[in-house]
């Protein structure tokens, strides 16, 4: 019989402790979402429900919309993982292997924009919307999705991983850029991809002040704006509240969970070139 060392055991138990720290507030929301109306308000509150019940969630989905704004948020979240995808990978693979003048600046002046908080460029960003007519549309709300800088960094960094060897390989075999970018780089950038698409989803999903500021009509709300706003009209409800929240974090949380394979090999493959 293997005898564990001590600090093995140490190291066991202090890694079981933290996930139970993290774990035990989402397990009690799920928890408090499926108790009758008031039964969470009494002090010390329940761990379980003496009888649970799904009302708070047909009362949310038939009375408070939540599956229009649950819809407004996969669809909002989806395109603007789709939209970012599309305009960061390609352009994270032209810094790291095409040869432009100026090229290397550029990618200078863009890695120094990342330390410039996102909210000051918000006031700017409306005005120039509201001047355009994007105000309380999801083309407007999707705007500053379109190019992330930190998924071009991220693309860039993985890409310096790819040998140019076989890129050359492929163009004197006669493909064109187009050709190699679809048939060579694309593969080898699925882990970066899945890892840059799984992190712009969840930020689109999570985003509260943009969708807040260019969202004016309730019937345009994502999950977290109209979370908030359920919440200023049922504050005393804690179990109706619960139930929202867990209809905003579940399926974010099936998603990580689904594709972490994938995130974990994008993380930590190509992060130690360049």
């Amino acid at each position: 019989m293997t005898r564990l060392k001590p600090s093995t055991v140490l190291l066991n138990l202090g890694v079981a402790l933290i996930s139970l720290l993290v774990l035990f507030p989402l397990a009690w929301m799920v928890s408090v979402s499926l108790m009758q109306t008031g039964e969470a308000a009494v002090f010390p509150p329940p761990l379980l429900p003496s009888s649970p019940t799904l009302e708070h969630y047909r009362d949310l989905f038939a009375n408070q919309g939540m599956g229009r704004y649950l819809w407004n948020s996969v669809l909002l979240a989806s395109l603007a993982t789709i939209l970012a995808l599309s305009f960061s990978v390609p352009a994270g693979y032209a810094f790291a292997k095409l040869r432009f003048k100026g090229r290397d600046r550029l990618f200078q002046a863009l890695v120094g924009i990342l330390v410039i908080p996102a909210q000051i460029g918000t006031l700017p960003l409306f005005l120039l919307l509201k001047q355009m007519g994007l105000v309380n549309t999801y083309a407007g709300a999707l705007v500053p999705w379109l190019a992330s800088i930190f998924g071009i960094f991220l693309v860039r960094q993985y890409c310096l991983s790819i040998p140019d060897e076989m890129l050359e390989a492929a163009r004197v075999d006669g493909a064109t850029e187009g050709q190699i970018f679809r048939r060579v780089v694309l593969p080898a950038l699925q882990p970066i991809i899945v890892t840059l698409g799984l992190f712009i989803f969840l930020g689109s999903w999570n985003d509260f002040l943009w969708p807040l500021i260019i969202l004016t009509d309730q019937s345009n709300y994502t999950l977290p704006v109209a979370l908030a706003a359920l919440s200023r009209e049922h504050v005393q409800d804690i179990e109706m509240m619960m139930a929202g929240a867990v209809i905003t974090v579940a399926p974010v949380l099936i998603l990580f969970l689904a594709l972490q394979r994938y995130y974990i090999r994008g993380m930590l493959a190509g992060s130690v070139k360049g």
